[in-house]
């Protein structure tokens, strides 16, 4: 597990904010087509298909690149739709978050222990 310092976060952000609305904005596509994507899964036995096919597996396909490049970093994507992501960090001994969301501003302000989750977050 990377773990990064305050400095390192805010550093990454310019390059993930960018990563986190363009997966939001995938995501609004392929929930446009959820409902037709269904049917066609439901009619598979008789060929299925769907008009958009390819519109919804490459946005699955960019999604999921988009999502891998942020684990490569040591980013965790909790919530897409609300850009929240954790910066796993040292304070004192012990690993926590640094978190950030969508609305947060160009610097993370925010930290929780491991288990306590985004209702856990504490100012810096």
């Amino acid at each position: 597990m990377k773990l990064f310092t305050l400095v390192e976060a805010n550093s990454l952000l310019p390059e993930i904010v960018p990563k986190l609305a363009e997966i939001k904005r995938r995501y609004t596509v392929i929930d446009a087509l959820r409902g037709e994507a269904q049917a066609a899964a439901n009619a598979s036995n008789v060929g299925g298909g769907m008009a958009g096919g390819a519109v919804y597996i490459n946005n699955l396909y960019i999604i999921g690149k988009l999502t891998t490049e942020l684990h490569e970093m040591g980013v965790e994507l909790k919530d897409h739709n609300r850009g929240l992501i954790d910066f796993p960090s040292l304070r004192g001994d012990r690993v926590v978050y640094l978190c950030w969301q969508e609305g947060d501003g160009d610097e993370v302000g925010w930290w929780h222990e491991i288990e306590a989750g985004f209702a856990g977050r504490q100012p810096l």
